[in-house]
């Protein structure tokens, strides 16, 4: 399985609709490749049709290697140069979110994460699954208690397997946070530069459209 978060870090709502244009991209782009995309995971931006974040899982019937490369096209910084649709006299035209690409390592122990600092609980597997998910226990709700960031694991069959998957995940969402920070800091620190080189971004689309703009 090869996992792929979309996010908009901190950014302002014009960047969680970016998120969601993305989205909407990525499952048209994924379906016309071949490759099934489940929406892992979602977290709603402040305006309606806007997303925080989203984690997806991605499969390919035969090769997995198809769905990964797939997954690193929307790996990196993406760029959405658009007037603000919310604050039109705002100057600013320059948007970014970021992909994180994830591939978990069932076979490597977790070394950034202590069960000490995460509280698991089982709780009912919800959405379509059949009996297992109807009459088991089997997913796993974990919790970094620092930072109170949570994940619900419910693709695997055994609590063992889900709650091993659910502290890798909190892992990603950790590493993004501190790149976040970094993010943040960074731009403070240059705050009179309100955009950043399109060199830095590994794709850019433009307009309400979002067309792709050839680089």
């Amino acid at each position: 399985m090869i996992y792929l978060q979309i996010t908009a870090n901190t950014g302002p709502a014009e960047c969680c609709l970016a998120v969601a244009k993305v989205l909407t991209r990525l499952l048209k782009d994924a379906d016309q490749a071949g490759v099934q995309i489940r929406i892992f995971e979602q977290m709603p931006g402040p305006c309606a049709g806007t997303f925080r974040s989203v984690l997806l899982e991605l499969t390919h019937a035969s090769q997995a290697e198809t769905a990964q490369a797939f997954a690193k096209q929307w790996q990196g910084s993406l760029l959405w140069i658009c007037d603000s649709p919310y604050r039109p006299a705002h100057r600013r035209k320059n948007w970014f979110v970021g992909g994180s690409l994830f591939v978990p390592d069932h076979t490597r122990p977790d070394s950034d994460l202590s069960d000490s600092g995460i509280i698991y609980e089982a709780t009912r597997a919800s959405g379509p699954g059949g009996q297992h998910v109807n009459k088991t226990d089997s997913a796993i709700r974990a919790t970094h208690v620092a930072t109170g960031i949570s994940v619900k694991v419910q693709t695997e069959r055994s609590q063992f397997a889900n709650k091993r998957l659910a502290t890798q995940l909190l892992g990603l969402k950790l590493a993004e946070l501190r790149h976040a920070k970094e993010r943040d800091s960074k731009a403070e620190r240059h705050m009179q530069h309100h955009t950043t080189e399109r060199g830095n971004a590994s794709r850019v689309f433009v307009g309400p459209d979002f067309k792709e703009q050839a680089r």
